[in-house]
């Protein structure tokens, strides 16, 4: 990246609407979310929502494609990764000693481009989603149930229910799990003073997603694993039980694809590609499986 191109990035995201729907494209990432979506996320009109993105998308920090008659787009965050590059190395004059970043106990402020193994075991894992009924806790509770030996898993919403859904329990404990320990929890348990301090966070719903929160203590590795929502599925008991099945296949295929890397040996940007990665294990297939 030259001189003429971070100046264009930099102006790009130098303007809260911008910036605010590039951070939503990246929560949302490996995803593509059509402009309308982002609109009503962010309480933008969607003729603004369009004219910020194609500002983004001069700039190279989104692209699209075209889906019928609908634009999705999607967050280029190598754009960032370039920015980020030739800012330090232009800071820097080849001296990067100077720009070397601090590390915490827990690795916050970790530089980008360091190549030492992003977490140690055991490893804490969050999934969130909105009311912590469904999808985050069948993931809490699959975690637990299968990995339990590896990972410490819990669950939240960022506006709970009052308690995970009964058929959902139900699932859960003819599958053979525990299901004592699961409860619903709001987001802010995991955020504040005394909180455990997480490896993972996993969003398992767009509006989760969509949702912009505080950054997490600990700078965990962060990926969005949307599913649809099984709790919408009221047509037929059959449909609601299939519903429910495919979800809870999707979540197993899921971790259990990600329980299977070599965690300890891979660095954060390595990390990172591969959780993003996972979010495309197919649905269906998870559902015949």
């Amino acid at each position: 990246m030259d001189s003429t191109d971070a100046t264009t990035t930099l102006a790009a995201l130098a303007h809260e609407g911008r910036s605010a729907l590039f951070r939503l494209l990246v929560r949302r990432l490996p995803g593509r979310v059509t402009p309308s979506e982002l609109a009503a996320s962010l309480g933008l009109s969607p003729s603004l929502a369009s004219a910020q993105l194609a500002v983004l998308s001069r700039a190279g920090l989104v692209s699209h494609v075209r889906v019928g008659k609908t634009l999705r787009y999607r967050a280029e965050i190598e754009r960032l990764d370039a920015l980020a590059r030739y800012l330090v190395e232009d800071c820097c004059r080849g001296r990067p000693a100077l720009c070397s970043i601090p590390t915490d106990a827990n690795g916050a402020g970790r530089p980008f481009a360091t190549t030492e193994p992003a977490v140690t075991e055991p490893f804490n894992v969050l999934f969130v989603c909105t009311r912590n009924a469904a999808r985050s806790q069948m993931a809490e509770s699959i975690v637990r149930h299968r990995h339990g030996e590896r990972f410490r898993a819990f669950s939240a919403g960022t506006g709970p229910a009052d308690a995970p859904h009964p058929d959902v329990v139900a699932l859960l404990e003819a599958s053979g799990h525990d299901v004592a320990p699961l409860r619903a929890k709001p987001l802010d348990e995991f955020i504040g003073d005394g909180a455990p301090v997480m490896d993972f966070v996993f969003t398992v719903c767009d509006r989760a997603a969509n949702e912009e929160c505080a950054s997490w203590p600990g700078g965990p590795v962060t990926a969005h694993w949307g599913l649809p929502d099984p709790l919408v599925v009221r047509d037929t008991d059959a449909g609601f039980g299939l519903a429910l099945r495919t979800t809870f296949g999707a979540l197993e295929r899921r971790f259990a694809t990600f329980a299977a890397l070599p965690l300890e040996s891979l660095d954060r940007m390595s990390l990172q590609r591969e959780a993003d990665a996972i979010a495309g294990v197919d649905v269906v297939e998870a559902a015949s499986a």
